[in-house]
């Protein structure tokens, strides 16, 4: 038999495994094999031993399921009351605009916000205007009234004491685009 390495070189006859070689190391594996495997076989009887005495009394014991109570239906009585979802119970009606919003000027940078992330920082007056102090992501903003914020085609409507009022564009279950009130207040101090 010629033996090759994995170069294709073949290997020199002195470097080759013998017939003796192999026998002898077939032995050792069997020999090894078997003190290991007499290492383990008593190896925590006395453990064993002891959970059982302990554990020979236990018995488990399952509480019985409780009692089921049979179910009896409720009428619904109110169903002819209406709808209780019907947006006319609202008592007002939404300004109702068919056509999307068309954007003829320039976005402001506090449009590109949702309302929800920017935070009322404080009003300022000068001259007889007063302005609010937006904080949107890193930066703060001073608005005055007509500008435009979050991403409803929100414009503010008032700036009074600690608070904002704005309207928005937002578009119904329906499809329809109706006006909608929304407000930011100032922060608390601790947030």
């Amino acid at each position: 038999m010629i033996y090759f390495r994995d170069g294709g070189a073949p290997v020199p006859d002195n470097a080759r495994p013998s017939g003796g070689n192999m026998k002898r190391l077939a032995w050792t594996v069997v020999v090894v094999s078997a003190m290991l495997g007499g290492c383990g076989a008593d190896e925590h009887s006395d453990l064993k031993a002891e959970l059982a005495a302990l554990s020979k009394d236990l018995r488990g014991r399952v509480e019985p399921l409780p009692q089921v109570k049979p179910y009896e239906p409720v009428p619904y009585a109110a169903a002819s009351g209406g709808d209780p979802f019907d947006p006319s119970r609202l008592g007002h009606r939404p300004i109702v605009i068919s056509d999307p919003p068309q954007i003829p000027r320039p976005r402001e940078p506090l449009e590109a916000f949702p309302l929800e992330s920017i935070r009322m920082v404080g009003t300022i007056a000068q001259k007889n205007e007063v302005f609010a102090v937006l904080k949107a992501g890193p930066n703060v903003y001073r608005v005055r009234t007509g500008n435009y914020l979050g991403q409803n085609f929100g414009v503010i409507t008032e700036i009074g004491d600690g608070r904002l009022s704005l309207r928005e564009l937002v578009q119904d279950a329906s499809g329809e685009w109706v006006e909608r009130e929304a407000s930011l207040q100032v922060a608390d101090a601790g947030r």
